[in-house]
């Protein structure tokens, strides 16, 4: 019987949801939201194949079953940003997109990145303290934080942030209409910001992608600079305050795990890691296309089957993991396919991780006695394709 995927993405108790899938078949046929048939592939290995294999397509151009305009409700207008770019294709134009974006996104620029992190948090740290006795910790520190970093790492001014956070707020939502003019808004600012930068470069991200030149294709155009702007955006802030919020909730319905981690706050990267392996906050990843009729985990898949890949599920098979259903913050070999892998492993994952660490060695060192308001209720999760907390209420100084 086929599963509805929508009754998954969908689902406010993310733990049952995905249960399902873990202990179910590894690869099972299911339906898109738009009712078209397609697979779930669920284990760790067969993943690996799907993300490897070049009988896999991440490019819906390439196919005919699926028709991703009236799958996604975009209109053409804001569409063609988010298909055709960096994320959604394969070489040789992702070999071009990946090589000049490497060239400006360096290891170099993150680790400058760093202090001004730092600074941020320090920041957003310090209202926590001034502020009200109780909070919810994803509105008032992990959605700024990311969503500040994004921005300065975009080298929008300051001036800005604030209708940046509210048109991110707007495409991160379930209503539809909300998300297209939430994109527009976007679409219509990052376009102008480059039209600035061209005329006046600064030490940011962006004008580093104008710049970016490389031998023999020329440079990037504008078109693909609005739509990995965009993508960067979408890729970076939902997914990095996810991360935090969901691995300080681990923390603190825990203490001791926070107090051992404040502790030693060398084992903070491989926490990190442990975070992302066990609560990652990207459920599922990109959909993938059959170009040819195939085998994957005994199951033959057609030509042009669209193949959605499950990272929680596979970060959590017991035929990779020891006990997968368990955070382990001492955990050593911890190969998660939170950032996805092969060619479209995530550009941004050393950002992310610089981000988190920083975060939380940040709140476990100014807020040691910070505790969940109510530790005894059950998680509410977001409706959507990512692992999402609906709140985290905390006292960040503890009770009275």
């Amino acid at each position: 019987m086929a599963l509805e995927l929508a009754e998954i993405l969908y689902s406010t108790d993310r733990e049952s949801a995905f249960e399902q899938l873990r202990t179910g078949p590894r690869v099972r046929p299911a339906r898109y939201l738009d009712g078209t048939p397609m697979h779930l592939v669920t284990g760790y290995e067969e993943i690996g194949t799907v993300l490897t294999d070049p009988r896999f397509t991440i490019d819906p151009r390439k196919q005919t079953r699926l028709d991703v305009e009236s799958a996604t409700g975009l209109p053409p207008d804001v569409q063609r940003y988010l298909v055709g770019t960096l994320a959604t294709s394969d070489p040789p134009d992702h070999t071009r997109l990946r090589r000049l974006v490497s060239r400006a996104f360096t290891p170099r620029r993150v680790n400058a990145l760093r202090p001004r992190v730092q600074h941020i948090t320090d920041g957003l740290l310090d209202r926590l303290a001034a502020g009200d006795a109780e909070v919810d910790l994803i509105e008032e520190f992990t959605h700024p934080l990311s969503l500040q970093v994004i921005c300065e790492l975009l080298g929008v001014p300051t001036e800005d942030h604030k209708q940046w956070e509210a048109w991110a707020k707007g495409i991160a939502t379930p209503q539809r209409a909300l998300v297209v003019d939430s994109a527009r808004g976007l679409i219509r600012y990052i376009d102008g910001l480059i039209g600035a930068k061209r005329a006046r470069a600064g030490d940011d991200l962006l004008s580093a992608l104008i710049a970016a030149r490389d031998d023999g294709s020329g440079r990037l155009t504008d078109e693909e600079l609005v739509a990995l702007a965009l993508s960067i955006l979408l890729a970076g802030h939902e997914t990095t305050s996810r991360l935090i919020s969901e691995g300080m909730h681990v923390l603190l319905r825990r203490p001791e795990r926070a107090a051992s981690l404040r502790a030693d706050p060398q084992r903070i990267g491989a926490t990190v890691e442990e975070f992302l392996r066990y609560c990652g906050p990207v459920d599922v990843g990109m959909m993938r296309y059959t170009l040819e009729a195939l085998e994957l985990g005994g199951v033959v898949l057609p030509a042009g089957e669209p193949v959605q890949v499950v990272y929680g599920a596979a970060n959590r098979d017991t035929a990779r993991f020891e006990r997968p259903d368990t955070p382990d913050l001492n955990r050593g070999d911890n190969p998660h396919l939170a950032f996805g892998h092969g060619m479209h492993h995530c550009l941004g994952a050393a950002l992310a991780r610089a981000e988190a660490s920083i975060a939380f060695e940040s709140l476990l060192r100014r807020f040691p006695r910070m505790e969940l308001v109510a530790p005894d209720e059950a998680p509410r999760w977001l409706p959507g394709i990512g692992r999402a907390l609906a709140s985290l209420r905390v006292r960040p100084t503890g009770s009275a």
